[in-house]
């Protein structure tokens, strides 16, 4: 577990190193096309800088799109003292604990650290899971704070959106901007960098999935051996698989935050998920059981 842990940390920097290295192609194929090395060293500098700012306002920016209000332990002293019960046998400093009005059972853990983190359930998720079950799942949140999931996740959001951003802009210098110094250039290197540039952003997203698809293995892994309770998470699973629906309020940027997919279910969902199927992680909690 220490282990993965500490992975899940030189991952951090691994994820970043991709992240920058997209950005960076992206500068030089605008430089290419506009003939000025300059503009990969200010699309790179425009990027850090908006990857910043979302990694230091990001989390406030999700509870707010996810309607969730903050709430003390006089307002839900089941809920908060689970969180705090937990904490404590973490060893780590309890999280702010949020409740979303919302009848689909659900939950998720964000913010830059330990030290900054938010723990948020629905109260869908809090009407149909017993004590047991509900330990289990912000257990399971709980984990995704222990292991810096939290931090890698907010890395990832905000260098998709920075490459979402900065690739939308360069669209349309490409088709719209006129001030290009070399009007001989070759139209299959056009072609070629415009089709990198659409790719880029799909690209950054597959990655953030990927991430985001190991680390929900690891999170139940770790809430397993938090409440010696593997079962008790597998119960809240299936819950989960029977009971869940899609959230009133959706946005993909958060979704994969949540322990179970908030999202409507397509086409698009299912080729770009953000969590590996529910029927697996409950099959590994049972098959694993005694190890933990």
């Amino acid at each position: 577990m220490y282990r993965a842990i500490a992975a899940n940390k030189r991952n951090t920097f691994f994820i970043m190193a991709v992240f920058v290295a997209i950005i960076g192609a992206i500068g030089w194929i605008v430089s290419y096309y506009y003939g000025n090395v300059d503009i990969t060293y200010y699309v790179l500098g425009i990027a850090v800088i908006y990857a910043l700012i979302q990694y230091f306002i990001a989390s406030k920016l999700l509870i707010s799109m996810s309607g969730a209000e903050e709430i003390t332990k006089s307002d839900n002293p089941r809920l908060y003292r689970i969180v705090e019960n937990l904490a404590i046998t973490t060893g780590i400093q309890t999280p702010k604990v949020y409740i979303i009005n919302d009848p689909a059972p659900n939950a998720f853990a964000t913010g830059r650290d330990p030290k900054h983190a938010v723990v948020a359930a629905t109260s869908g998720l809090l009407e149909i899971m017993d004590d047991r079950e509900l330990e289990a799942v912000i257990a399971h949140e709980m984990g995704h704070v222990q292991n810096y999931d939290i931090r890698v996740s907010m890395i990832a959001f905000g260098l998709v959106s920075a490459i979402g951003l900065l690739t939308d802009i360069i669209l349309r210098m490409f088709f719209f901007g006129n001030d290009r110094r070399d009007n001989n250039m070759s139209p299959v290197i056009l072609v070629i960098g415009i089709i990198a540039i659409i790719l880029a952003p799909i690209l950054a997203t597959i990655i953030q999935l990927a991430v985001s698809r190991q680390r929900e293995y690891l999170a139940d892994a770790t809430g397993a051996l938090t409440t010696r309770d593997p079962e008790g998470l597998a119960s809240a699973l299936e819950k989960l698989q029977q009971f869940g629906r899609p959230m009133k309020k959706q946005n993909t940027a958060s979704a994969h935050l949540y322990i179970n997919d908030p999202l409507k279910p397509g086409v698009f969902n299912r080729l770009f998920s953000t969590h590996p199927p529910l029927a697996d992680r409950i099959a590994r909690l049972r098959t694993n059981a005694n190890k933990f």
